[in-house]
């Protein structure tokens, strides 16, 4: 009988950092979660990367270091796209902004977007550890044929200048147009994509990255309701039933959102970091 994997060293280490961070961010007045953003979500980031080791015997972190690292610098580049976006949607606002300088701003801001996609794909990782999840065999085939990617990139460009034009009615696009684009785009060039999987109908790698990515949403989300500074949302139509500062049917924008993360990723991962396997996230699907 084999010995149980342990959990990793860095499991412990990110628990005390997550618990420290988060009693910190609630308790301590006046400015402080730009200071303990980082901690926190580094700490979610290596507890949840040690309990994926422990389930499946490997881990984002255990698999290639430096790949596991690079994913926090992809993640900064990419979160600052969907604030470029939000300039035209003003969909959420930060409460604090007012005392940084423009610089700080960013040097702070850039370092807490880190945390993105590492959080994330862990979290997606995760996921795939169930076996419920590994029973399921099929699902409806989205194709991958050439008219079907042309046509699902025109459906990517058409919602992105919809939301561009008229952002007060079409701000959800801002979680799906990319995801339409870049995932078509991947397909193209040989990269890895999620309609490449739809294709042959295996589902689960898109439910690993959407549960992984309510997971996040609800941390988020709670972590952010007693911070400062924090951010709001102005979301039109659907501002009801809060959970947070989040509207309930928000939450839904988590899950195109991890699809659009996954594009991002295997758009820039090569460029950023080329050791490893090219399927290093959800790597047995």
């Amino acid at each position: 009988m084999e010995d149980p994997i342990r959990l990793p060293f860095h499991f412990y280490m990110g628990l005390v950092l997550l618990i420290t961070a988060w009693y910190l961010n609630w308790h301590l007045d006046g400015l402080r979660t730009h200071i303990l953003f980082f901690p926190l979500w580094f700490g979610y980031i290596l507890s949840v990367d040690g309990i994926v080791y422990k389930r499946k015997g490997e881990s984002p972190l255990s698999k290639n270091s430096k790949k596991f690292v690079g994913l926090f610098f992809i993640s900064i580049p990419v979160w600052w796209l969907f604030e470029g976006l939000n300039l035209r949607t003003q969909n959420w606002f930060y409460l604090g902004r007012e005392h940084f300088s423009d610089l700080e701003y960013f040097l702070y801001a850039s370092i807490c977007f880190s945390t993105v996609i590492p959080a994330v794909f862990g979290s997606a990782e995760l996921v795939s550890s169930f076996k419920w999840l590994k029973r399921i065999k099929g699902g409806p085939r989205i194709s991958s044929s050439t008219n079907s990617i042309r046509t699902i990139i025109f459906i990517g460009i058409s919602t992105l200048i919809l939301l561009l034009i008229w952002p007060g009615y079409f701000y959800i696009f801002l979680w799906l147009s990319v995801f339409l684009i870049l995932d078509s785009v991947n397909h193209l060039r040989g990269k890895r994509s999620l309609v490449s999987l739809t294709d042959i109908r295996d589902w689960r790698p898109l439910i690993s990255l959407a549960l992984g990515c309510l997971i996040c949403g609800f941390f988020w989300e709670m972590w952010n309701y007693l911070a400062y500074p924090k951010w709001i949302y102005h979301t039109p139509g659907v501002e009801f039933l809060y959970i947070f500062e989040m509207p309930l049917l928000g939450y839904l924008g988590y899950i195109p959102f991890s699809f659009e993360l996954f594009a991002f990723y295997h758009m820039l991962g090569d460029g950023v970091t080329r050791n490893g396997p090219s399927n290093y996230i959800l790597s047995e699907y």
